[in-house]
């Protein structure tokens, strides 16, 4: 009895302790998320350094991903249809293909896939670049100068990449929505009227779905970031620890895009 007793117990041990880790570990994040989010509404945060540092933000997470996030849309676009065709054949219901296409696409795939681009291209290197100073002690430079580490490195990159999230959603919703009206109109699986397949797009979005469109780019987007920075900054200057760094970046990032995506999807449609 005693031998089946201590490794059940020995299981509870580690299972809490887990949860006590994951538990504090959720609540630092979030208090810097706050923090983050606080110093953004102040007009002082935004100096010429930290409006440097968020154009570049922008331009690499958002602007040079354009033309990746296009190609996706595209080929999400086609599949989609493709999939779909049979069974819009044999229902002969060509008016749902606009309602499928919000429900596939602007719903879960379009936040999903975007934020899985910006987590593989930008948290990574955001990861990557902060180790990179902690390794040269260049944060300790910036410290010894009076610089907060928080507002110039880390809440410009968060705020960027969250911006930038919701923009290349929209563009690949958009651009998804374009592909799979024309795959289908040559198909013969869709309207060929665009007007008809605008009204149906329109039609199948419920109110719900914006929320649901900013929340899960907009948070995601500012975890990711966050979780980059966090990992990145927690490097205790070994070179050796900087893909470490970056693993976790990709680890934790990519959980928390699947809880909150969950979350939301739980508490807009269920």
């Amino acid at each position: 009895m005693g031998e089946r007793y201590f490794p059940c117990m020995q299981f509870v041990s580690v299972l809490g302790s887990g949860v006590i880790q994951g538990y504090n570990r959720l609540r630092y994040l979030l208090s810097i998320l706050w923090s983050v989010l606080s110093l953004g509404l102040l007009p002082d945060s935004w100096r010429r350094t930290t409006r440097s540092v968020l154009a570049r933000q922008i331009l690499f997470t958002g602007v040079d991903a354009v033309g990746f996030v296009v190609l996706v849309a595209f080929l999400a676009g086609i599949s989609i249809v493709v999939q779909a065709q049979v069974w819009m054949s044999r229902l002969g219901q060509l008016e749902l293909l606009g309602p499928l296409l919000v429900t596939v696409v602007a719903r879960e795939v379009g936040p999903l896939l975007v934020n899985f681009i910006v987590i593989g291209r930008s948290a990574t290197a955001t990861a990557a670049e902060l180790a990179g100073m902690r390794v040269r002690h260049e944060v300790n430079v910036l410290d010894a100068q009076g610089v907060d580490p928080l507002l110039y490195l880390v809440m410009p990159r968060a705020l960027g990449m969250a911006i930038c999230v919701l923009c290349l959603t929209v563009l690949f919703v958009l651009v998804s929505f374009a592909t799979g009206y024309v795959c289908g109109a040559l198909l013969g699986t869709g309207p060929q009227d665009p007007a008809i397949f605008s009204r149906s797009v329109i039609r199948g979005f419920a109110p719900g779905d914006f929320l649901n469109l900013l929340a899960k780019t907009i948070f995601p987007g500012l975890m990711t970031s966050i979780i980059a920075c966090v990992e990145g900054l927690s490097v205790e200057g070994v070179a050796t620890d900087i893909p470490q760094a970056v693993t976790r970046t990709v680890v934790r990032s990519t959980l928390s895009l699947l809880v909150i995506s969950v979350i939301v999807s739980v508490l807009t449609y269920v």
